[in-house]
């Protein structure tokens, strides 16, 4: 069976640098993908320009700050689109705010987890977000 796919969605070189690191503490196997802005993001998963050998993500891990399209927008692209709607997509961000929550989850997101300023907290919100999608926090 080939490993599990995560597409990570995020701009900020600290916060990726943290993932691929709670991903090995976790012993978590996953061929992780991250693009940095929302168009790259959308052509990421619409398999276009120097993207086009994508594979297809079993799991998008998505910041909602993002330059050239936000998060939300990336979300409504993955509803509105066949192909895309199956892919789980989590929202892992620093905004707390109510409506962000409200828009994401009006918009498919299955998890909506505000980054945790430890590693810990990082650590035990990756689980979260894997389990979400692999149920034990560990892909097959």
């Amino acid at each position: 069976m080939r490993e599990k796919v995560l597409l990570y969605i995020e701009d900020e070189d600290a916060a990726a640098f943290l993932l691929e690191t709670a991903l090995r503490e976790a012993d978590i196997p996953l061929q992780v993908y991250r693009v940095s802005d929302g168009d790259q993001a959308i052509a990421f998963l619409h398999r276009s320009g120097t993207y086009e050998s994508a594979p297809k993500p079993d799991l998008i891990l998505l910041d909602l700050n993002l330059p050239r399209r936000s998060g939300l927008e990336i979300l409504a692209e993955l509803q509105s689109d066949g192909d895309l709607r199956s892919i789980p997509a989590v929202v892992f961000t620093s905004s707390s705010a109510p409506s962000d929550q409200r828009k994401s989850f009006s918009l498919g997101a299955r998890q909506y987890i505000t980054k945790p300023s430890s590693f810990d907290g990082f650590l035990g919100a990756i689980r979260s977000a894997c389990s979400e999608v692999f149920g034990n926090g560990t892909p097959a």
